[in-house]
């Protein structure tokens, strides 16, 4: 997602090959799966204009308010907000009239003002609860994981959706601390995971020993794969032949399980992926977006049903 406040001229990650790739046109249907601080909304929306319908689904209340405000403040028209899970977009599309879109966006992952925000509890960097949900008033927040399931649960979470290594080592450390009292912040589980892995060398630049903790609790919290998998598997029923899937995906398991679908989607005849490798931001954009360096774009386009 993009990084920063939602100023007007703020681009999105990859919002020039998004554009390019999808290559929308007046009168067209998008449906942007995860909105966001309205990024690449301000980019397409305008571009099926006019006729077209931009809808924006987000899980997180504040990133809808401040879409919407960052939308109107730059004159963006046509573009629709709803209070969704993208995993639930045919719903959306009946509530709005739609039966079929043109083009679907799904930009995975968290933006800078979710991160940067230390009440809602991503990121290691300031002190905040163990929250990390899109949704506050949805599912069980971080810190319930953290102290509710055994070694065994979290040691298998951190290996299953982050690839940490050292998954038994950190989880029995984690156990060990909660017997001193229930582990409720994000320095408190970042301080537990840096005694068993270290800091290590490389400055700033390395990458934190708490990162791919966090990442696993996240993807948990949220049960992001889970619903990737389900977007996925509905797609090719509501884009119109010749329409096309973005997904901007930020880690392997995000990227591994959109091969996965795209592929299987090819083998029942109904999606073509037209990238023929993952799409990665420039030079430039990865100097300016330090988060632009993770994004990888996959496009699909819908295949004509068979006679």
């Amino acid at each position: 997602m993009e990084a920063g406040s939602p100023q007007p001229g703020h681009r999105a990650v990859l919002a020039d090959a998004v554009l390019r790739w999808l290559d929308p046109r007046p009168g067209q249907v998008i449906l942007d799966g995860t909105v966001g601080l309205g990024g690449h909304a301000a980019v397409l929306a305008p571009r099926i204009a006019p006729g077209g319908r931009y809808l924006g689904l987000d899980l997180d209340p504040e990133m809808l308010a401040a879409a919407r405000a960052r939308l109107a403040a730059e004159g963006v028209p046509g573009v629709e907000l709803y209070h969704a899970n993208y995993a639930d977009f045919p719903a959306v599309l009946a509530q709005a009239g739609v039966s079929q879109m043109d083009h679907m966006l799904l930009d995975l992952g968290l933006n800078s003002a979710q991160i940067d925000d230390p009440s809602r509890g991503f990121s290691f960097d300031r002190d905040g609860p163990l929250d990390m949900r899109y949704d506050r008033a949805a599912a069980r927040p971080a810190l319930d994981l953290v102290n509710a399931l055994s070694e065994r649960e979290l040691s298998d979470l951190f290996w299953e959706y982050g690839q940490e290594g050292q998954s038994r080592k950190i989880a029995r450390k984690i156990c060990q601390a909660r017997q001193a009292g229930r582990i409720t912040t994000t320095l408190a589980l970042a301080r537990v995971v840096e005694s068993v892995v270290g800091r290590g060398e490389g400055g700033p630049a390395r990458t934190h020993p708490a990162t791919r903790v966090f990442q696993a609790l996240r993807i948990a919290v949220n049960r992001e794969l889970d619903h990737l998998a389900r977007a996925l598997a509905q797609v090719a029923e509501y884009l119109r032949p010749g329409g096309k899937l973005a997904v901007i995906s930020f880690h392997s398991l995000e990227d591994g399980l959109v091969k996965r679908q795209l592929r299987s989607a090819k083998a029942a005849g109904q999606m073509q992926e037209i990238t023929a490798r993952p799409e990665v931001a420039d030079a430039r954009e990865r100097q300016e977006n330090r988060r632009s360096r993770s994004a990888k774009l996959r496009v699909a386009q819908r295949l004509a049903p068979q006679a």
